[in-house]
């Protein structure tokens, strides 16, 4: 179970969208979810009203919150909703060492193809630092959770021991990386042409291998 699926588990009623019981009502939620990252994306979620969802999915924003109940509920569902498609991409069991890596570097190749996503998690992502932002805790955890299954990979491809050295330098490493692949993300955003965020994510990949194992 991911840590996504963990905390939905642990979450009341209060806490989750409503379960529209037609299929009409399911695809009016969905249309509503998209229409909110869309917004998030390009405003920010403080920037981002529920008037202009509302009017953009031709609701009211009673409309809105009989499915969402709150605006910061629909900003939950949104990073879930984007955290279910990469959990997809990566099937049902995380891939070991190199293979990780590797699937790191084929993150970078999708997110050259989804601009929307990108861009509302580099805007939220950034965002989130800012006082009680709804999206702290998620980022918080999502960023912790990322080091540890980065740094896990890089110990297991560089064959690193157990002790509390080589764990500091795998967890350095997995901060390295990570931070490469969300700068490229906003290079990328503002000027596409000129960064290859698939090439430069598989070059700082291979330096820090080298690095570790020289």
């Amino acid at each position: 179970m991911t840590d996504q699926s963990v905390g939905r588990a642990t979450r009341g009623a209060r806490d989750r969208p409503r379960v529209p019981r037609s299929p009409e009502a399911r695809q009016r939620q969905q249309d509503i979810l998209h229409i909110a990252m869309d917004t998030f994306a390009a405003r920010g979620y403080n920037n981002a009203s529920l008037a202009e969802i509302a009017e953009r999915a031709g609701l009211t924003q009673a409309g809105v919150l009989h499915y969402f109940r709150s605006k910061s509920l629909l900003l939950t569902s949104v990073l879930e909703l984007r955290d279910d498609t990469d959990i997809e991409q990566l099937g049902t069991e995380r891939p070991q060492g190199l293979r990780f890596l590797h699937h790191l570097v084929e993150t970078a190749r999708r997110n050259a193809e989804r601009e929307g996503i990108v861009r509302l998690y580099a805007v939220l992502s950034a965002e989130s630092v800012t006082d009680d932002h709804p999206a702290q805790d998620y980022f918080r955890s999502r960023y912790a959770g990322l080091r540890g299954f980065v740094a896990d990979a890089v110990t297991e491809t560089c064959r690193l021991g157990d002790g509390e050295a080589d764990a500091e330098r795998a967890l350095i490493a997995a901060n390295a990386i990570i931070a490469v692949m969300d700068g490229l993300q906003i290079q990328w955003l503002l000027d596409p042409a000129a960064v290859d965020m698939v090439a430069s994510t598989e070059l700082v990949i291979d330096a820090v291998l080298t690095r570790l194992t020289s």
